[in-house]
């Protein structure tokens, strides 16, 4: 650990910046996750002794009524502790009737399920809200994050290396990749050095290195390290979709048109006519687009928009559309983005519990699992990038949480609810040392993946 010490001030300023706003993104989801537990408890009539946000020893409490509010010292989680877990505490007929074991099945169920509840609740919450302001909301599916090629520039280096459209990619530079983001990421900042990429194309599994050329659109990362692609961004430029009262729809675009060229430029890519739209604020651009086998002149004007790039701000174009295999959402009014926000719930946590059963299965690599100090990095990203950057991450984090919780997994809300279901099925519930034995293995199996996760993120921190 000596190499801490060579760290600059700056560097050591950045950590403790990503330290900070970890506690505050995690904070927020334990809390509203115990506030479920503790909320549905009161509600059934069980006695809350404890509510404490982190493990370990007290750092501070106090005692309000009959529960004391805690602050622990290990922030990497926190519990809500109830009279009666244990059918020995509770003695008279008002301690069984305030206990947590003598309660009926749905009560136990109604209060181990809340915990995860409120995760989802907290997200939609986020969601609805954001919708309600008009901002739009991306909501992906695996299409959209699969490293597919759906679109190829004529001519590129990928073209010339003998990719072709529905080609997977399976690793770059020998390494397991499962979203277009990777790719896009190591072809961006190759420097224009050779990428060997592994194809999969049918039954077949094919290698092929494919040199990189510079981004002629876009605004580059540094002045020193311009950006880099090989022809395969992201998706075909067709529209799917247009916006109510945002400038594509004010110019006459139309769901279904097919972006041909921008300014005299032929258009390929999605990336290529997003990159000049994001560069081009308040100044129009010609745009030619097909529409049922004709040719459609268009006139547009991108709207400005606030962005922050690589920490600083900046003016980017948008003109209120999306594309193939992509949702995004919004809303018209406050009254449709309350019902889009329970769309928009339900789309994260599909995509999730989807991407949770394909890492199981060997479908996505295991790498992608990420620890404290991965959330703690991405925390740190998305503070640089502003406020909403920050409760965008809270909402879908929350809903990971509230997916894993209700894994079932004995120690995790999803165990003690199948303990619970096994007691409606056999109408009494599991003797003390079957839960024992259960508990002990979950216990092994979270700490595994827990270590697991920790080993990734120093993976991604000394070997990247």
């Amino acid at each position: 650990m000596m190499f801490a010490f060579t760290w600059s001030p700056d560097t050591l300023w950045v950590l403790m910046q990503k330290a900070w706003w970890f506690l505050v993104v995690l904070g927020v989801l334990v809390a509203f996750h115990e506030l479920g537990h503790f909320l549905a408890a009161r509600w059934v009539g069980v006695k809350v002794l404890k509510f404490s946000l982190g493990f370990g020893p007290k750092i501070f409490g106090r005692q309000v009524g009959e529960t004391e509010y805690l602050l622990s010292a290990i922030p990497l989680g926190g519990y809500v502790k109830l009279f009666g877990e244990d059918e020995t505490e509770a003695a008279t007929p008002e301690d069984r009737r305030r206990s947590f074991a003598h309660q009926g099945l749905w009560g136990k169920v109604l209060i181990v399920a809340a915990g995860p509840g409120f995760n989802f609740i907290l997200a939609y919450l986020i969601f609805a809200g954001w919708l309600s302001t008009g901002a739009p909301l991306f909501v992906p599916t695996f299409r959209d994050l699969s490293p597919d090629i759906e679109a190829l520039v004529p001519g590129s280096p990928a073209s010339s290396a003998g990719m072709e459209i529905g080609d997977h990619i399976t690793k770059v530079n020998g390494k397991e990749i499962s979203t277009r983001t990777e790719l896009l990421d190591a072809v961006a900042h190759s420097k224009g050095e050779a990428i060997a990429l592994e194809i999969k194309r049918g039954a077949q599994v094919k290698p092929l290195s494919v040199i990189p050329v510079p981004l002629q659109q876009g605004q580059p990362a540094s002045p020193d390290e311009p950006l880099y692609t090989i022809g395969v961004e992201e998706t075909p430029p067709l529209v799917t979709s247009v916006m109510h009262g945002l400038p594509a729809s004010t110019a006459g675009f139309q769901a279904g048109d097919r972006v041909i060229g921008i300014e005299g430029q032929t258009i390929y890519t999605w990336l290529q006519m997003t990159t000049i739209v994001r560069d081009s604020p308040n100044k129009s651009l010609h745009v030619d687009v097909l529409r049922n086998g004709q040719r459609i002149p268009l006139v547009v004007t991108p709207s400005s928009e606030k962005a922050t790039v690589n920490g600083q701000a900046v003016e980017v174009g948008k003109i209120g559309i999306s594309g193939p295999g992509r949702s995004l959402m919004h809303a018209d009014n406050p009254l449709q983005a309350v019902y889009q926000g329970l769309e928009a719930t339900w789309g994260w946590t599909e995509l999730t519990a989807i991407g949770l059963y394909k890492m199981v299965v060997g479908d996505i690599s295991s790498k992608n699992i990420g620890g404290p100090l991965t959330i703690a990095n991405i925390s740190g990203e998305a503070a640089s990038q502003g406020a909403s950057s920050v409760i965008f991450l809270i909402a879908i984090l929350s809903i990971n949480l509230g997916v894993l919780n209700l894994l079932p997994i004995p120690i995790l809300d999803g165990g003690h609810l199948l303990f619970f279901l096994i007691e409606g099925i056999l109408r009494k519930p599991l003797g003390d040392r079957q839960r024992e034995i259960a508990q002990q293995a979950g216990l092994v199996l979270l700490v595994g993946v827990m270590i697991f996760a920790f080993w990734n993120d120093l993976e991604r921190i000394f070997l990247r």
